[in-house]
């Protein structure tokens, strides 16, 4: 069990871990489907993990300052990348390539802070970046 959310593009898991208010669950709001949010399951499925939500929590989205939703959809969804979720000062400008292992397998991850508008289009190069559709000169994923 993991202490983050996790939420899907056309199908692939985006793991974010980020300390309470990072915008963790904000960015659950911005276009992407919902896995899981506060707890993700990660299970070792087709040589890669899968990201779902614990029973208890499935459908469930808590949005600070309104409360907690349900029954929103929260299909498992291959995990592909983990965004480690920072404040803005903390976050390299040009960052170097590295991974975090979940469930035992390494998986690209990168540092975005998640209120700036731009996040969302971040996170969709990084998914396209980290899946050798998108190509980098320098950064996160340069070859």
């Amino acid at each position: 069990m993991l202490h983050g959310s996790c939420a899907a593009l056309e199908g692939e898991g985006v793991l974010f871990l980020g300390p309470p208010g990072s915008g963790k669950s904000d960015l659950l709001q911005r276009g992407w489907r919902l896995v899981a949010d506060d707890q993700v399951v990660a299970t070792l499925r087709d040589g890669g993990v899968e990201a779902g939500a614990p029973a208890a929590l499935a459908g469930l989205l808590e949005v600070r300052g309104l409360g907690i939703f349900e029954g929103l959809a929260h299909a498992p969804a291959p995990l592909r990348l983990v965004v480690e979720l920072a404040p803005r000062a903390a976050i390299p400008r040009l960052p170097l390539p590295r991974s975090l292992a979940v469930a035992g397998i390494p998986l690209p991850c990168v540092a975005l802070h998640g209120f700036d508008a731009s996040t969302p289009d971040k996170l969709a190069w990084a998914l396209a970046a980290s899946r050798s559709r998108l190509r980098q000169r320098a950064g996160a994923f340069a070859a």
